[in-house]
C-alpha cells in the first residue's frame, strides 16, 4: 500500500484491534454458555425446599435417580467404583466437598450409599441439594405455621 502524496511509504503495521475484539466477544460467549453446559441428569427432580443456598459452581454433584442408578459428571458409575472415583476426583478439589442431587421419589438408601462412599473417600462436606418452592407455596406454608 503507498500513501496518496510524493513520498512513497510502506505501511508495515497490522491493526490488531479488530482481531482483540473478536476474541474478547468469543471469550464473553463461553463464560456465558460454560455453566449451562454442565450434564446433569434431567430426569432427577430433587425435592422441594423451603430455605437453603443456591448450589456453588465447581462442586462435584454426585447424581441419584429413582432407581438408586448414580451418576458423576453425566456419567454413570458402578456402586463398587463409587469411593474410588470419589477419591480420584478429591485429588483434584481444594476444598473436598460433595453435592448430592437426588430425586425426591429416590429411596434414602441409594443416598446414603453416596454419603458413606464419601466419607470413606474422606470428604470434608457433603451437600444434598433441592429445588426451591414457588412463591405460592412457600406463602402457604408460612400461613400454615402456628402463631406463638
Amino acid at each position: 500500500m503507498h500513501s496518496s502524496g510524493k513520498h512513497k511509504q510502506v505501511f508495515n503495521e497490522i491493526n490488531i484491534t479488530p482481531l482483540t475484539d473478536i476474541f474478547l466477544v468469543l471469550l464473553i460467549i463461553m463464560m456465558v454458555v460454560a455453566p449451562l453446559m454442565q450434564q446433569q441428569n434431567q430426569s432427577i427432580k430433587p425435592p422441594k425446599i423451603q430455605g437453603g443456598m443456591a448450589m456453588e459452581q465447581g462442586k462435584l454433584i454426585v447424581e441419584v435417580t429413582t432407581e438408586g442408578g448414580i451418576y458423576i459428571d453425566g456419567k454413570a458409575v458402578n456402586e463398587s467404583e463409587l469411593v474410588s472415583i470419589l477419591k480420584e476426583k478429591a485429588g483434584k478439589m481444594e476444598e473436598k466437598n460433595v453435592v448430592v442431587r437426588a430425586d425426591g421419589k429416590t429411596k434414602s438408601s441409594a443416598v446414603l450409599k453416596v454419603f458413606n462412599a464419601a466419607r470413606d473417600a474422606e470428604y470434608q462436606k457433603v451437600t444434598v441439594a433441592g429445588e426451591p418452592l414457588s412463591d405460592e407455596r412457600e406463602s402457604e406454608l408460612k400461613s400454615e405455621e402456628p402463631t406463638s
